[in-house]
């Protein structure tokens, strides 16, 4: 019976986008805050920008960084707030490796 409970409420999520952490907010975010980047710390430093994170109640400013790229060649992907009829949600930044 409790396996059966998991897989239904599995199947719920998958279904209803949730399986993802999606987490909509009908309230859309405030514009980017223009940032002075400061000089990169070395060579092959990425600069990872900041963005409106969602806290709950409401939208607070995430600084961005300077980050060195996992592999070679790798690119930073930024992350962004998409909407959709059910509100806004975040799509995460990742690297992207060619």
């Amino acid at each position: 019976m409790k396996r059966f409970l998991m897989t239904a409420v599995a199947a719920a999520m998958l279904s209803t986008g949730m399986a993802y952490g999606q987490v909509f907010v009908r309230i859309g975010p405030p514009p980017r805050v223009v940032e002075r980047r400061p000089p990169p710390p070395g060579p092959h430093y990425v600069w990872i920008e900041g963005y409106q994170r969602w806290n709950g109640v409401r939208y607070v400013w995430v600084h961005g960084y300077w980050a060195r790229p996992p592999r070679p060649h790798a690119a930073w992907v930024p992350g962004h707030w998409v909407h959709r009829h059910r509100g806004w949600f975040w799509v995460e930044g990742h690297w992207r490796y060619r």
